[in-house]
């Protein structure tokens, strides 16, 4: 793995969800810098530099919760492939829901994976240990762009 750290955005408005990944994470011994946006919209402000994020780094890779407040994932997951800047950036969707009515939508908005919630601690190091390997190491990633304001 290079030895810069990888940035992953976490939206989850859930925060039993927030503490279990950030606790799996820290096992795994990831090189990860982890930020967490607690609804879809503060993950857009995030994602646009905007307000209290703005020269926030952009992120690697983003987590993204389905069913979300205020601004739900499938919302957020059409702002970020409408929006030039952020077009590119690997979206994960990681939901509770297994409906195939949400799979459907979220790979026709351009979701890069969808991933229903593993239940138990054992199983989330697990994906963890898989996303990191896969997305963070093994993949090439597009290179960051210049920060744009979302439309």
């Amino acid at each position: 793995m290079s030895a810069s750290p990888k940035r992953v955005l976490l939206v989850e408005d859930d925060p039993s969800d927030v503490m279990l990944m950030e606790e799996a994470l820290k096992e795994s011994g990831a090189s990860i810098e982890f930020q967490v946006a607690r609804d879809g919209i503060e993950a857009m402000a995030y994602l646009g530099g905007q307000g209290a994020f703005a020269g926030a780094a952009r992120p690697s890779l983003v987590l993204l919760d389905w069913r979300l407040p205020q601004k739900s994932g499938e919302e957020v997951l059409r702002e970020i492939r409408g929006d030039p800047a952020l077009k590119l950036l690997p979206v994960l969707v990681l939901t509770t829901s297994a409906s195939e009515k949400d799979v459907r939508a979220a790979y026709s908005l351009g979701a890069n994976a969808f991933i229903t919630k593993p239940t138990g601690m054992d199983r989330l190091r697990e994906l963890v240990s898989l996303i990191e390997r896969f997305w963070l190491v093994c993949a090439s990633l597009p290179v960051e762009s210049e920060r744009a304001s979302i439309k």
